[in-house]
Parts: C-alpha cells; structure tokens; sequence
C-alpha cells in the first residue's frame, strides 16, 4: 500500500464542528499555533465566541448553525466557502449524549440522538466535500468513541449513534479511495470533556439517579482534553484512517475483536454504576 503524503495544515482552512468546547475547541488551539485558518461550527454562541478569541494568528471565523437541521447546515457551508478560499480538512467533533435503558427511553429521544450523532457527521460532510475535492489534498477526520467499537448496556442510542458514524465512515473512505479525499475515524475513550455530565438522560429517570449514573462514568475518564486533541490533529495531518485515543480505546478495540460476542462480561463490572439508572439514591 502506497503511504498517503501528509497534509500540509499550514495555509489552508479546517472546518471543526463542535468547536465551542471540549475536544473541538482544543483542537482548533493547536491547529491555530500550527499556522492553519479554522472555521469553528456550534450553536454555543458564548462559547464559539470565547475559544476563536483565543486562537492565535487571524483569518479564523466562527458559524452558529445547529446542525441537526440540514438547511442551516448546508447554509454555514457556504458561508464558510465564502470565507476560506482553501478547505482541506473536516474535523467533526460535535456529539452528545444519552442515559437511559430502552425501555426508559422515547422514540423522540433516541431519534433526537441519532440526527445529533450521526446525521450532523453526514450532513456537514456531504455538505463540504465539493470543497474539499477542490484542494490538492483534503482529509476527513470523523470522532466516533470506543462505543462504536463495543456496545454498553444502557447506552443503546450513543451506541447505535456511534456504530453509524463509524460505518459511515468506513464506507466514505473506501468511496473515495480514488479522490484526493482521504478519510478517518478517531475513537476517544475516557476524555474529560463533560460530555456525559451535559448531557441528555432520558426523561423517565429520576434526574438523582441519572445525576449519580454520569458522575459514576465521568469518574471514569481519565484523558485530558489537550492530549486528545494532539492525537486528531496528529491524526488528520498524517491522514490516518483509524486512530485510538486512550489507553482504555486500545483495549476495548483488542477485546472486541478477540471476543466480539463475550467482550460485555469483561466491561460489565467497571460499568456498573454508571449503567445503574433505576437503583434509588440512598
């Protein structure tokens, strides 16, 4: 296999969704002391204002879409084709999440995860891709998780969420393997983002319980935002088309191959407090 040239970050535009906190805000800190332009996409006004005050260099632009709705997607896009005449990467860190066992959960809520999760990665790489196929080199970078490596007990739709994004993915890359397009996932494990702390639970279960539940997973966490960051930026300059973020990701990538339909009694026992969403607050 011929090994892909490096992407050149310096001069050029990335697109980061989800770019008003976590591992999105981050991201574009490095790639701005990198010499590159970023265009940051969020509904966090307040908070896409505050990281792009922080990035070094200029040229940088910020865009507040939600990306769950398709058209102000496709209309941040043109905005940022507007604004930057070279794109060549997208690096799609936007995502949320969801507490709750099936039959806790809503059908709104579980669809509502998915067009989070899965159709705003699609609808901003479908939406960005004709500029990317404009620059010499582009590459995709998308954020899946070790849940779409390995599916948890009481995550069924982050999981399924993520277990799309990651055949989406794959599927893209081998679609564009002709292209000057490349394309890669990036599967985080533990990144202390306050992800789960933020985010959604279903609404059936008692806000104590699902309190205790998150705090009991984010205990788990053990790997810093910057040191996640490094690796995707690392990750999309090299064009590589799978990486591990974590200690944990390795392991949980090994077991789930190894034993694909027994790895759940090895990840059982460490989850159990933060899959508990029906034991009473004592």
């Amino acid at each position: 296999m011929t090994r892909m040239p490096h992407l050149d970050v310096s001069g050029g535009t990335t697109v980061i969704t989800g770019g008003a906190s976590g591992m999105g805000a981050e991201t574009a800190r490095l790639l701005a002391v990198k010499g590159a332009r970023v265009a940051l996409l969020d509904r966090n006004a307040d908070g896409l204002t505050a990281v792009a005050a922080s990035l070094a260099g200029d040229g940088h632009t910020t865009h507040i879409v939600d990306l769950t709705d398709d058209d102000a997607v496709f209309a941040a896009v043109r905005d940022v084709e507007a604004a930057h005449p070279v794109i060549h990467s997208l690096i799609a860190c936007a995502g949320s999440s969801m507490l709750g066992d099936i039959d806790q959960l809503t059908m709104e809520e579980m669809r509502w995860l998915m067009d989070v999760n899965l159709w705003g990665t699609v609808n901003v790489t479908k939406a960005l891709l004709p500029a990317l196929r404009r620059a010499p080199a582009a590459h995709i970078t998308h954020l899946v998780s070790i849940y779409g490596l390995a599916a948890p007990a009481g995550r069924i739709p982050y999981a399924m969420s993520k277990f799309a994004v990651r055949g989406f993915t794959e599927a893209l890359r081998h679609e564009l393997e002709r292209s000057s397009v490349s394309v890669g996932a990036v599967y985080p494990a533990g990144v202390k983002t306050g992800i789960i702390l933020h985010g959604r639970f279903a609404a059936a279960i008692d806000p104590a319980i699902a309190q205790r539940a998150a705090e009991a997973q984010a205990a788990m966490y053990h790997t810093e935002p910057q040191d996640a960051a490094a690796r995707i930026v690392d990750a999309t300059v090299r064009r590589k088309a799978r990486t591990m973020v974590g200690r944990e990701a390795r392991l949980v990538d090994v077991l789930a191959r190894l034993m694909p339909a027994h790895y759940w009694n090895f990840m059982r026992r460490p989850l159990r407090d933060a899959i508990d969403t029906r034991t009473p607050v004592s």
